[in-house]
């Protein structure tokens, strides 16, 4: 992952980390489960956002490693890898 990523990465991670914290007190409290399964499916969509970052900067680091002439065969094995987990 590209060095200027990680960062914007982490900061997702760290929110959604939070989130689901949120929810574990949110189900000790008691609180209704439609307002829990509300965050939860709002958790499971910023892991999707997140996701979505990795997976594309994946992509870019396989064209700009074609464009420099190398060989992306390892870079598109990995994004491979990568998609056939997220199916």
């Amino acid at each position: 992952m590209s060095r200027h990523k990680r960062p914007l990465v982490d900061q997702r991670l760290a929110r959604i980390e939070g989130h689901v914290k949120a929810i574990r007190k949110m189900l000790l409290d008691g609180r209704p489960y439609p307002e829990i399964t509300h965050q939860i499916s709002a958790v499971r969509s910023s892991l999707d956002a997140v996701t979505d970052v990795i997976v594309s900067d994946l992509v870019e680091d396989c064209v700009a490693t074609a464009r420099k002439g190398g060989s992306v065969k390892d870079t598109v094995l990995e994004l491979e890898q990568v998609v056939s987990k997220l199916r």
